[in-house]
């Protein structure tokens, strides 16, 4: 019996592309560091989970985010509504704090879904808009200073305790959110309408999908995810600050592009935007270690979204 060969699906490439870029990070930063330090952190479990703990926060902002892009939209309120979720929920306190934080974020994504549903306004605009009216909102709250109440012990607990020692509990919180995404995309009426519009809103809408509730809940899904993001983010520096949302934004679209999600929507896989989150990861990582700057970092990451664009976008969108 000849044997078997094994083919990559067209959804299959983009995620093995994306793993063979994460190795080829570890092999570089290796490398680096074994020149230039004569050891290899790297490859060190604890290392790794440490970095990976930190990536939770970026891999929660990427869940939500991915679930709008599929859709052909896009989020740019992430930045302060984390800020603001973080804020809200350490100015709150108690027992509280945690609800009011995604809390926070869930208002302003259920209000971007009724921007880009109903007012159909693009979401490009309406979620800049967004971002611009928590940053207002914030800097009214605080002053324009960095609030003075501190995270609940809770928040902390969630952001950096670790169990028995080694595995960080925001790698968990992480799973599942995942395992959450993952079953709505594949296992629910909303995740197969989330494809249906991304693909086409029109003939979505011709076929008794209600697009509008759609694009509403997803929005408010993403919402959700960069609050929780925001509150685990507080717990991790013990208190929420001005901007502290910022650098999450450019790294999460680049997960989720890396990953092969096809930024004009309806296609993707959420294996792959875990697999650029950690690509994401490791190559913050590696920069560290070179000691580049943010603004290099940020050139770094435009470059990636663009690059991938370039090299996923010319399939265009799935039609069957």
């Amino acid at each position: 019996m000849a044997p078997r060969i094994l083919r990559l699906g067209s959804d299959d490439k983009p995620v093995a592309f994306a793993a063979g870029f994460v190795l080829l990070i570890l092999l570089i930063g290796t490398g680096y560091t074994l020149y230039t330090q004569g050891s290899a952190p790297l490859l060190q479990p604890q290392y790794l989970l440490q970095q990976l703990q930190v990536g939770s926060f970026l891999g929660i902002v990427a869940a939500g985010l991915m679930v709008v892009i599929l859709l052909g939209h896009i989020d740019l309120s992430v930045p302060w509504t984390l800020t603001a979720a973080a804020m809200m929920a350490t100015a709150v306190g108690g027992p509280w704090a945690i609800p009011a934080g995604i809390g926070v974020g869930l208002l302003v994504g259920i209000f971007n879904g009724l921007g880009v549903a109903y007012l159909r306004v693009p979401s490009m605009i309406f979620t800049l808009g967004m971002n611009a009216v928590m940053r207002g909102l914030m800097v009214a709250h605080t002053g324009g200073f960095a609030p003075q109440t501190a995270a609940t012990d809770l928040m902390q607990y969630l952001a950096v305790a670790r169990i028995g020692g080694m595995i960080p509990v925001a790698l968990l919180v992480w799973l599942a959110v995942s395992v959450t995404v993952v079953a709505i995309l594949t296992r629910t009426t909303l995740g197969r309408g989330i494809y249906a519009i991304g693909n086409r809103e029109r003939a979505a809408y011709l076929s008794g999908i209600d697009t509008n509730r759609v694009i509403l809940i997803a929005f408010a899904l993403s919402g959700a995810a960069a609050g929780l993001a925001g509150v685990l983010l507080a717990g991790y520096s013990t208190k929420a600050y001005q901007g502290m949302g910022d650098a999450y934004l450019l790294p999460a679209i680049a997960a989720v592009v890396i990953g092969g999600t096809n930024i004009l929507g309806g296609r993707g896989r959420y294996l792959g935007t875990l697999v650029g989150v950690i690509l994401i990861v490791l190559l913050n990582s590696v920069l560290s270690i070179m000691q580049m700057p943010e603004a290099g970092r940020q050139i770094i990451y435009g470059c990636v979204i663009i690059s991938m664009l370039l090299v996923y976008g010319r399939g265009g969108r799935v039609t069957g």
